[in-house]
C-alpha cells in the first residue's frame, strides 16, 4: 500500500463512487481502504465503523442535492416548497445505487440541514400550520419519497439499466391474464415513475390541505 493521505471527505466521495460499483452490500471498508491505497485500520482515524462512514455519505449526497438539484430560488408557497425538495431529494437518489438505503436513517454531520428546515418550518408556520402539523407533513412527504425510491431503485438499481428481471409489465401481464385489472395495472406499478411521483406528491399535499385545513 502506498502512504497517500486521507480525509473524510475523499474517503466518502470515493464510497460513493464504489457504491454505484458494488452497492451497498459489496461496500466495505477494506474496498474503499484499497481504491484510496490505504490499509484499512487508516480508515477508522476518520469513521468508527460503517454506519459513521453511511452518515458521511448521506451529508456529501444532501450537499450535492443543495447545489444540483434544488431550484435556485426558494419556491414561495408551501405546497411548491414540499414538490420542490422532495422532486430534488428523489434525483440525488437516483444518482446512486441504493442510494435510498445509503440516506435512509442516517445521522448528518453538521448543520447543513438546519438553513433549509428552518425556512421551509417557518413557511409552514405563517401559512397557519402548528409546528406539529407542519412537521408531519413534512416528514410524512420525506416518508413517501424515501419509500418511492426504495422501490423504484428496487426494480432499476438505476437509471438507464435494465430493470430486474422478472418485472418486465408484459411478462406479468401473460402471468396474471386471469386477473384483467391487476394484469392492466402494470404500467402504474412498475413504470412511469417520473408521472407517478409527482402525483403521488400532489395527493399527499391535498390531503395536508385537506386535514388541516390550510391552502
Amino acid at each position: 500500500m502506498g502512504t497517500t493521505k486521507i480525509d473524510r471527505s475523499r474517503v466518502a466521495d470515493t464510497a460513493l463512487r464504489l457504491l454505484n460499483e458494488v452497492g451497498l452490500d459489496g461496500l466495505s471498508l477494506r474496498a474503499i481502504a484499497k481504491e484510496l491505497d490505504v490499509k484499512a485500520p487508516a480508515l477508522y482515524w476518520h469513521f468508527k465503523d460503517k454506519q459513521a462512514l453511511l452518515d458521511e455519505m448521506a451529508t456529501v449526497m444532501y450537499r450535492r442535492m443543495l447545489a444540483d438539484d434544488l431550484p435556485a430560488a426558494t419556491p414561495d408557497g408551501w405546497q411548491d416548497q414540499l414538490v420542490a425538495y422532495n422532486s430534488g431529494l428523489r434525483r440525488a437518489l437516483l444518482r446512486y445505487r441504493d442510494g435510498a438505503k445509503v440516506y435512509g436513517g442516517a445521522r448528518f454531520a453538521g448543520t447543513d440541514h438546519a438553513d433549509g428546515l428552518e425556512a421551509h418550518l417557518r413557511t409552514m408556520v405563517g401559512a397557519g400550520f402548528e409546528l406539529w402539523q407542519a412537521v408531519r407533513a413534512g416528514t410524512t412527504a420525506y416518508a413517501y419519497t424515501m419509500g418511492f425510491v426504495s422501490e423504484e431503485q428496487g426494480v432499476r438499481p438505476m437509471p438507464g439499466e435494465q430493470q430486474r428481471e422478472g418485472f418486465d409489465v408484459g411478462e406479468r401481464a401473460e402471468r396474471l391474464a386471469r386477473y384483467p385489472l391487476a394484469a392492466a395495472a402494470g404500467p402504474e406499478i412498475f413504470a412511469r415513475y417520473d408521472e407517478r411521483f409527482e402525483d403521488g406528491l400532489r395527493l399527499i399535499i391535498a390531503g395536508i390541505e385537506t386535514r388541516y385545513g390550510v391552502r
